[in-house]
């Protein structure tokens, strides 16, 4: 997501990079470390990685960061609990350079509960200073700001920016696959309350439907999860893709009848945007955070993340195939707010704001 930032505010002719680890998920970028490179079409500079890649260890990072901050304007720090957003906060914080931070959902009560003692460890020892110190906490919908709230009662200073989509992820809604299919994009998670979703699949029996399952994760998940798949009724109609991007994961959403996300969890759910934007109407639960903005423009379904309601909901929406294309269709109106072309204009008149020091309050 820091790189699609970039790419936008670079188009509206900010000069902005990112400065990160070389972390790319269980591998690392092929990229030289501590020179500015361009990377998906975006300046960035790299730091190799020093320790485990979930704290984000990085002296080398650290190093640098403490020199460089004093000659930007706005830092934008993405997510929290790791060493790299702490030595951001703290680099800027020497140089009286003023920062944002993004926790993407981090803040929320479920995952605030997951490793909750190592978390809170940290926002004891770094993470609250750097949250107080910001001069704005930037969450991408309301309801990811009013959770994190709950959990955390002293936070001040938020603003609600929503993530962008690309312009690439538009497109007039197309014919459906002829063998129409359920489609559930993520990355394949715990959280994602997949095991849900394949037995709801095999309760509803519905005929002539295809559930996709499009991701990867760790093997022993991905395993128990094709196992699951394969020990219903339904077992012959669940397909896994595996991990999917370009032009592969743009004809998926394009073909597919629905987008399912029965997450526990979501900040946003990029995923379930992009879907809405080629006119797929969704299905989610109310830890989807765009969950609110999507009942109240009928865009899909949100539906409680228990067995029962969501088969029998499933069941509705495979054999309703009007309410399906009126659904799809506010779908892909609601979509339109979160272009990036219009969502980084807010974006742009926060940094203004910080850096003037004027109130930056939802």
């Amino acid at each position: 997501m820091a790189v699609e930032t970039v790419r936008a505010l670079r188009r509206e002719g900010h000069d902005a990079f990112v400065a990160t680890t070389d972390a790319d998920g269980p591998s690392r970028l092929d990229v030289p470390h501590g020179t500015v490179v361009e990377w998906q079409g975006v300046p960035i500079v790299a730091f190799p990685l020093g320790g485990g890649e979930r704290f984000k260890w990085s002296a080398a990072l650290a190093r640098w960061l403490r020199e460089a901050v004093a000659s930007v304007d706005v830092v934008d720090i993405h997510a929290i609990f790791s060493h790299s957003s702490i030595a951001a906060a703290s680099a800027a914080r020497r140089a009286g350079v003023p920062f944002v931070v993004r926790p993407h959902g981090a803040l929320d009560p479920w995952s605030l509960g997951r490793k909750a003692l190592r978390k809170r460890l940290l926002l004891r020892v770094a993470v609250r200073r750097m949250l107080e110190d910001a001069a704005c906490v930037q969450y991408t919908t309301a309801a990811e700001m009013e959770a994190a709230s709950r959990a955390l009662p002293w936070l001040g200073r938020g603003r609600v920016v929503p993530i962008g989509i690309s312009d690439q992820a538009f497109g007039t809604p197309e014919r459906r696959a002829t063998r129409p299919y359920v489609l559930t994009l993520s990355r394949l998670d715990a959280k994602k309350s997949l095991e849900l979703l394949i037995d709801a699949f095999h309760d509803a029996g519905v005929e002539g439907w295809r559930l996709v399952i499009a991701g990867d994760g760790p093997g022993d998940y991905v395993d128990s999860l094709r196992s699951r798949a394969a020990a219903g009724p339904a077992a012959r109609r669940i397909e896994f893709v595996g991990w999917v991007d370009g032009e592969r994961k743009r004809q998926l959403l394009r073909g597919a009848s629905l987008l399912a996300s029965p997450s526990a969890q979501e900040n946003f759910g990029l995923s379930v945007a992009e879907a809405m934007a080629v006119g797929v109407p969704v299905l989610v639960t109310p830890g989807v955070n765009l969950a609110q903005e999507i009942e109240a423009a009928r865009a899909g379904w949100v539906v409680a993340r228990e067995l029962s309601t969501l088969t029998l909901t499933l069941r509705s929406i495979c054999r309703d195939d009007d309410e399906r294309e009126r659904r799809g269709a506010a779908a892909r109106a609601l979509a339109e707010r979160f272009r990036w072309s219009t969502c980084v204009k807010p974006l742009i008149d926060l940094y203004d704001a910080v850096r003037a020091g004027a109130p930056v309050h939802a």
